[in-house]
């Protein structure tokens, strides 16, 4: 069995980490930080006056959205909902938004986007030390918990039909954060900003230079800093999903993080890569994943019927790119 669980950048932004330098405006600065937050490396770079307290208050938001989000860190606000006593809980205005969005996307794509698969997840443990192919009916078994109908909200309550459903918001909690960070920094007056959270990254206005700041996207199973192609872009987001980030092979086959709640496998769409290039980061966080498991022709076919505004850049399994719209 080879085994693949390292964590790498699906997009690059080139010139990303520099040193502080001064700006044309008087008092604003320049700067870049790197941290730790939601088992990835994310990565700042602003410029605003007061650049450095900025940068320090965006972290502390980080940390804050961990014990809120996280699935994994024991006594997170969604550790205790899928360790609850009840079927009936009240939940923070973060958690009841984040939830009714999942919701939302999951009805939109008829149920390719699910918040209750972290049965499937656990079961498949692709970034463990020893990852396999679980026994069909274990795979069956945890199927039976992935159905996000039977979770309600109706304002900060929180409801479940079944025991046995557990949340997993992974495959949008970083677009949230990265929209209220954007959120924050212009009310804050920021007037150029990149925020990369493992690969999602959300843009403030452009360059300190005034240009469009230039994402590389990384070539799906290739060395780290090849690209396959790159994305000019002032505002706004460019998000991306892949099967080449947390993987293992087994018996020359395969097996990637993005289930299909379908199926309780990991999604066969033939797509390496779906990035998204829009406006609103948790839009673009869902469908992301959304274009992994439908593929490419029952994907754009959603997007059209539902008007939705993005552009998509597809790598298949060959990593040749074609476009939505073409």
């Amino acid at each position: 069995m080879q085994k693949r669980t390292e964590i790498r950048f699906i997009l690059i932004l080139t010139l990303l980490v520099l040193p502080v330098i001064s700006c044309g405006r008087k008092n604003e600065s320049t700067v870049s930080r790197t941290g730790y937050f939601f088992d990835t490396v994310v990565t700042l770079k602003l410029t605003a006056e007061n650049a450095d307290s900025l940068a320090d208050e965006i972290f502390d938001m980080c940390a804050g959205y961990e014990d809120i989000f996280s699935a994994k860190k024991e006594g997170s606000e969604l550790w205790e909902i899928d360790h609850r006593s009840s079927n009936t809980l009240q939940v923070s205005d973060e958690m009841a938004e984040l939830i009714q969005r999942g919701l939302y996307y999951n009805e939109l794509s008829g149920g390719a986007f699910s918040i209750t698969s972290l049965p499937l997840s656990e079961l498949w443990s692709v970034t463990s030390d020893d990852p396999h192919v679980p026994e069909g009916s274990l795979i069956a078994e945890a199927l039976e918990s992935v159905d996000d109908s039977r979770v309600h909200i109706e304002g900060n309550v929180l409801s479940f039909e079944s025991d046995d459903t557990k949340i997993d918001l992974g495959a949008i909690t970083k677009g949230y954060i990265s929209m209220k960070i954007c959120g924050f920094l212009k009310e804050r007056g920021c007037t150029s900003a990149c925020i990369n959270l493992g690969g999602n990254v959300s843009l403030v206005g452009g360059r300190e230079d005034g240009k469009e700041w230039n994402i590389g996207l990384q070539r799906p199973f290739a060395a780290r800093g090849e690209l396959l192609t790159s994305v000019k872009k002032k505002d706004g987001c460019v998000i991306s999903a892949g099967c080449y980030e947390r993987y293992f092979e087994a018996d020359g086959r395969l097996y990637h993080h993005i289930m299909d709640p379908a199926t309780g496998y990991p999604a066969e769409s033939g797509l390496n890569m779906v990035t998204v290039i829009g406006d609103d980061d948790v839009e673009g966080d869902a469908l992301s994943t959304v274009g992994m498991v439908l593929g490419k022709e029952a994907f754009t076919e959603l997007l059209s019927e539902n008007e939705i505004d993005v552009r998509v850049i597809f790598a298949d399994n060959e990593n040749e790119i074609s476009y939505y719209p073409e």
